[in-house]
């Protein structure tokens, strides 16, 4: 290059400079642009939830944003785990949000660094139990409830609360034998983390357990078994049910009865968070926003489903005369305290032993 070629292109490097400036202060160009806006037209949610109960949510979210393509999965609470931690593990799309009722499972997640922290503006709504490291919120607070037969369990027989089954198991073993259900601790998580919160709040609960071993009672992992063998009669009673689910089945069947007990009524949670490795996580804090705002929580209270917001109570879940007696179970490390697996065998050994102790 001759030196009069170089110099005209220094000029010209020199010249166009303050206008290569002025577009990088501007902003990305278009084709950049594009890419980042995609960032926010996608949304893939994960839980543990069924897709008929989040239709009408999902329908209201993507009303309100249209150019966000949503995709929601449904898979248990394990898969999930095993997605964050690895996603070459699934099948499914990395989730941008993640929610579940394995709160332990979820909270074991948000403890070992796999979600991202964000501050929700709906954050002042929302109970300090409900919330952990500006990372996990609880978006639901759902009664633990008994369900009976409503056409074959004598009203005077309808136990009230704990006491008054452990009596009615006592009083009557004939007629109840065989016919209790729960869930089964050593294979339904829910199961377990119901029945560990009992015994955390009372250590009567090993009274009851040798009762319910008394009467044979039945173990299942799942609750639309125990609700359909309820509503059939095969089983008369069933202990700590998920409410949500047995609401709704007490909508469309008049045999399926529910006990709110009085002396405590648990509150668990679906814990939400986003991974870490969220590839929408502009996406997934929209849909975390929209989950805890008055708008979505009354969708999931049309599904019988408890909001956790502040101000709309359990409205339509609870009874009114059973709202002092709800105990939530907090979102935070004591969550972690049975994934040591030997505080979780020795609680099982004590189950199996309070069982066979007739």
């Amino acid at each position: 290059m001759s030196a009069a070629k170089a110099l005209a292109l220094c000029v010209g490097i020199l010249l166009t400079w303050p206008a290569m400036s002025e577009q990088a202060q501007l902003g990305p160009l278009k084709g950049q642009a594009s890419a980042i806006a995609g960032a926010r037209e996608q949304l893939n949610i994960v839980s543990t939830t069924q897709d008929a109960d989040v239709a009408d949510l999902l329908a209201d979210f993507r009303a309100s944003h249209p150019d966000i393509e949503i995709v929601h999965t449904k898979i248990n609470s394990n898969d999930i785990y095993n997605q964050v931690v690895d996603p070459s593990t699934s099948s499914a799309a990395p989730g941008d949000i993640v929610w579940s009722s394995a709160m332990d499972l979820q909270i074991k997640l948000v403890n070992d660094g796999y979600a991202q922290p964000y501050v929700s503006k709906e954050i002042a709504h929302i109970p300090d139990w409900a919330i952990w490291k500006d990372e996990a919120y609880a978006i639901t607070a759902e009664p633990i409830v008994i369900v009976y037969n409503k056409n074959l369990v004598a009203e005077s027989d309808v136990p009230r609360t704990r006491t008054d089954l452990k009596s009615l198991l006592s009083r009557k073993p004939d007629i109840y034998r065989g016919k209790i259900a729960t869930y089964d601790p050593e294979q339904s998580g829910t199961g377990f983390l119901f029945i560990t919160r009992d015994a955390g709040i009372t250590r009567t609960t090993w009274d009851l357990v040798r009762a319910f071993g008394s009467a044979g009672i039945k173990l299942y992992s799942t609750t639309g078994t125990v609700l359909d063998r309820i509503s059939s009669g095969e089983h008369l009673l069933a202990y700590n049910m998920i409410g949500s689910y047995a609401i709704e089945r007490a909508k469309e069947d008049a045999s399926i009865g529910i006990v709110f007990p009085a002396d405590y009524i648990t509150l668990m949670s679906r814990i939400a968070f986003i991974p870490v490795t969220a590839p929408h996580p502009e996406s997934a804090k929209l849909f975390l926003d929209y989950l805890l705002s008055e708008r979505g929580q009354k969708f999931l209270l049309a599904r019988s489903v408890g909001p956790v917001r502040l101000g709309l109570g359990a409205e339509g879940v609870i009874p009114a005369d059973r709202s002092g007696a709800v105990k939530p179970i907090h979102i935070g490390a004591e969550l972690l305290t049975y994934l040591d697996q030997s505080k979780r065998a020795s609680f099982l050994k004590e189950w199996r032993r309070a069982l066979q102790d007739r």
